[in-house]
């Protein structure tokens, strides 16, 4: 009797083992930028999500007030079941706090332009370094003042040029301020309003995988996060030691999501999403711009030929 032939094995399956040694051994990186006027806890907001000093409060930053928008970036190493993450985060005070708001959101559209001229000067640079410094801004969350009524004419006009350089996600700052009324209510105006003004917000149905669809349509549905932050623990009333915020009437568990949105954002933007956000960025925004200043390359003169041309 004939026997089988073996099944020969040629050992694809372990290509996803040689990627996570990879991955493990260089770390992961992230830069963050938060957008938002002063008061919304931007500085709660991101130390919850990573359980650290990610981000300074601004009452414990010593300085005069700016008179236009100033850009600040803090540096944190985070490291968690031997999973390190470089963590950058760039704050934006005095952006919305002055009565003139012209041209308030300029400083931090140049910043994450800058970050891609610099990553762009090295990838031509015929010494660069074998790993190029990743400081390009991943995502950008927009923080939304608790208003009740729908988007702002600044926020509407700093969203229309953002979106089209960065990911960005938007939450509803101190959601805990609104009724569960006023909190949808809120979130079906800010949608329209987003709607209307062609404003793509992450996750982009243009750019998602067919497998991804409905988890990220779950996701636009949620959008904006209606989020509260804390670093404060309390008991709750089974006894266990719980986020939260503590008001006359009751204590806010901010990782439930029955109390906010704060568990889905972090979902999004850390536990499912954040290698996306990533990868969009490399493939979509900075391709997008390394494409335009190599073309606006290519129409600037050549001053030397002019030159030899004049001797």
């Amino acid at each position: 009797m004939k026997q089988p032939s073996p099944v020969h094995v040629i050992g694809l399956d372990l290509l996803q083992e040689q990627v996570r040694r990879i991955a493990l051994r260089k770390g992961f990186t992230l830069n963050l930028m938060v957008l938002g006027r002063s008061g919304l806890g931007k500085s709660t907001l991101i130390n919850t999500l990573f359980r650290a000093a990610a981000l300074p409060h601004e009452n414990n930053i010593k300085t005069t007030v700016a008179k236009t928008t100033d850009i600040r970036t803090t540096h944190t190493p985070i490291e968690e079941k031997g999973i390190k993450l470089d963590l950058t985060v760039t704050d934006t005070p005095g952006f919305g706090d002055h009565i003139d708001n012209t041209d308030c959101w300029q400083p931090a559209l140049e910043y994450i332009d800058d970050q891609y001229e610099q990553y762009l000067i090295e990838e031509q640079n015929p010494n660069r370094m074998r790993s190029t410094v990743d400081t390009r801004i991943h995502c950008c969350l927009y923080f939304i003042p608790p208003t009740g009524h729908s988007l702002r004419p600044l926020d509407l006009e700093v969203l229309k040029r953002l979106h089209k350089v960065v990911n960005v996600i938007p939450v509803i700052a101190k959601a805990d301020t609104l009724t569960l009324e006023e909190r949808h209510e809120f979130k079906c105006n800010i949608q329209r309003d987003l709607k209307e003004h062609e404003v793509e917000i992450y996750p982009s149905a243009r750019y998602e995988h067919v497998e991804d669809h409905d988890t990220n349509q779950t996701y636009r549905n949620l959008t904006p996060f209606a989020v509260v932050g804390s670093e404060n623990v309390y008991k709750n009333e089974a006894g266990h030691s719980v986020l939260g915020r503590l008001n006359s009437w009751g204590l806010i568990q901010i990782e439930d999501p029955q109390h906010c949105e704060f568990h889905h954002l972090r979902d999004l933007l850390i536990r499912n999403r954040m290698q996306d956000l990533i990868e969009l960025t490399s493939d979509i925004h900075y391709e997008n711009f390394r494409r335009r200043r190599l073309l606006e390359m290519k129409t600037l003169p050549d001053l030397s030929s002019l030159n030899e041309s004049h001797i």
